[in-house]
């Protein structure tokens, strides 16, 4: 049998807790920053960084104008990365997501001009409104962090976050999501409206316009692919790995749920419990941990069967039901040998 493959060494058990230190502290920073321009949704940016931080994807699902376009430009500027936002229609084309080859008449030759899918963070504005064939165009940037162009295969920048939003309002003139392309999305989310007083503050501090362009980076790229290294460092002891795996099989046996979370889901729901330790600064995850990601990680990937929404059942308080019905590690058994078992 050939030893298994490391794509990832793991860091050395002294040094771990000094740089997770260090994860914890950049993810400070981007919340602060980032709250210098939306009031009130840390919650909703720390979601981003967990994604960001275990090279996920968001879909992000609430009605115009609760800021998701700047929440993106923020998050992009406070990287230091380049932001390019895709306004979604039922015309656009696969190549205006990925680029296209063009014949340069001057050199004689093929070139390649990238499409807007070539930066760090990419805004996929109202992704439904195209149709699945250019939606699909997104699935290989996703997944591989590669674009293929005339059989030539091109790196996406690293970091590299996908955040699609969604209007769940107005349907008129939308294509539903496949299945196949929400599995790709390690978290669905929404920003939801300010209360008063966030709102109140809001309306003081860009009373004399946006201060979004004197919004600095308080990061780099390079940093960024060192603490999405140490954020799959933290450990994860195998009754937590045993907890994980019953959620996600869970909701394929549950009655009302037609189809139940994938591998890749349960895979998910692990790297965001890891990410969201690492955020507050810890070395190992929690229980607490995964029940606080179950929701965002998990819920686009179930379908409630027919009957359960006549009876006006949610994917909400299904998953609610599941986590009150998996039995939780008790805390004696979270913090096993840590020599035993590693993320890679």
């Amino acid at each position: 049998m050939y030893p298994p493959q490391v794509d990832n060494p793991v860091i050395a058990e002294p040094e771990t807790g000094a740089n997770l230190a260090i994860v914890a502290d950049v993810a400070r920073a981007i919340l602060d920053n980032v709250e210098r321009v939306i009031v009130g949704k840390r919650a909703v940016v720390e979601l981003l960084l967990v994604a960001l931080f275990c090279d996920g994807h968001v879909l992000i699902e609430d009605v115009p104008g609760v800021g998701k376009t700047t929440l993106a430009r923020a998050l992009a500027r406070s990287i230091g990365g380049e932001f390019r936002r895709i306004q979604f229609t039922p015309d656009l084309l696969p190549s205006d997501i990925s680029g296209l080859s063009f014949f340069d008449q001057k050199l004689g030759d093929f070139r390649f001009r990238p499409g807007p899918v070539f930066a760090n963070v990419v805004l996929a504005d109202e992704i439904n409104r195209a149709t699945p064939r250019t939606q699909s165009a997104l699935l290989e940037a996703m997944e591989e962090r590669t674009v293929t162009v005339e059989g030539e295969t091109m790196p996406l920048p690293r970091p590299f976050l996908v955040l699609a939003t969604e209007n769940p309002i107005e349907l008129e003139g939308t294509f539903p999501l496949p299945e196949a392309q929400l599995d790709r999305f390690l978290l669905r989310i929404s920003v939801g409206y300010p209360s008063l007083d966030d709102e109140v503050e809001m309306l003081e501090r860009l009373q004399g316009g946006s201060v979004l362009d004197q919004l600095g980076s308080v990061t780099s790229e390079e940093a960024m692919v060192d603490v999405k290294q140490l954020t799959r460092a933290v450990f994860v002891a195998p009754d937590v790995k045993t907890y994980v795996a019953s959620v996600a099989r869970a909701t394929r046996e549950h009655d009302a749920v037609e189809l139940g979370a994938s591998p890749r889901g349960s895979l998910g729901l692990m790297r965001a419990a890891q990410a969201r330790a690492a955020i507050q600064g810890r070395e190992m995850v929690l229980p607490d941990d995964v029940k606080a990601m179950a929701a965002p990680v998990l819920g686009h990937r179930l379908l409630i069967s027919p009957e359960a929404r006549l009876r006006g059942r949610t994917v909400e308080q299904v998953l609610a039901e599941i986590i009150d019905q998996v039995p939780v590690p008790v805390e004696g058994s979270i913090g096993l040998d840590r020599t035993s078992s590693h993320e890679s």
